[in-house]
């Protein structure tokens, strides 16, 4: 009767051993190559690899700070619009304060008149003069007395007088084109910066430029057309316009 292996008496099966009792070696790949150890750290071969942690289709990936990016409004939304006369056209010019009010307007207007018309009117006046000193010898001669009104034309010098036309109305379009200049770059001419109020567009702010306030000057026919109520139009108007100012869409506003 045989009760089996002494060393083994439960009669559990033992992995095969080789000669001598040695513990058989793990199988080898092809010519004599261990097989690849798994680094460690990482599943075995055969094991399911952790697939990278992404976030689903669609969603925003890493977002910047929002310190760092400026915000902005989305494309095909309307922009903010600007505050009326808030921003100044040129710098150092001052923030709009109000309207201004009818009489600084009317006090502006004669100065830049007085400095556009100053030296023509000076010119336009001598050259009168002479026409006018030669008109008064002629009467004063015989209608016979053909060397008096000789003697009063050749001092007329009707050459010098036309001259002196010329030059006056050169002087007066040199002069005109110089404040429309001014005002359509800074809302300004030497009245109204005497009076602290310019002109400037009523949505932004910003000077009228050269074309719309030439624009605006041969709008004031509208001023004059209706016996003269338009220019009187800011006494009683909410934003002190003249029929030119809502024509060009144009207010006038005091300065600090």
């Amino acid at each position: 009767m045989s009760f089996g292996d002494p060393n083994n008496p439960y009669g559990q099966p033992q992995p095969p051993q080789g000669p001598y009792g040695q513990q058989p070696q793990a199988p080898q790949g092809p010519y004599g190559q261990q097989p690849p150890v798994p680094p460690q750290g990482q599943p075995g071969y055969g094991y399911p690899q952790q697939a990278p942690q992404q976030q689903p289709y669609g969603y925003p990936q890493q977002q910047v700070p929002q310190q760092q990016v400026p915000q902005q409004q989305a494309y095909g939304y309307p922009q903010q619009a600007a505050a009326p006369y808030g921003q100044p056209g040129m710098p150092g010019m001052g923030m709009p304060t109000g309207y201004a009010s009818w009489g600084a307007r009317l006090c502006a207007t004669l100065i830049d008149g007085l400095v556009v018309a100053l030296v023509p009117g000076i010119l336009f006046s001598i050259g009168f003069g002479m026409v006018f000193s030669a008109a008064s010898k002629l009467d004063s001669c015989a209608f016979d007395d053909y060397n008096c009104r000789a003697e009063a034309s050749s001092s007329a010098s009707p050459g010098v007088a036309l001259l002196l036309f010329v030059i006056a109305s050169l002087a007066m379009t040199a002069g005109g084109i110089f404040m429309l200049i001014q005002e359509g770059n800074k809302g300004q001419t030497i009245g109204k910066k005497a009076m602290s109020i310019r002109v400037v567009r009523e949505d932004t702010g910003q000077p009228l430029g050269f074309g719309m306030a030439f624009v605006r000057r041969l709008a004031h026919f509208l001023d004059s057309i209706a016996c003269g109520v338009g220019w009187l139009w800011p006494l009683w108007d909410d934003k002190a316009q003249t029929f030119a100012d809502k024509a060009v869409a144009s207010v006038v506003v005091k300065t600090q």
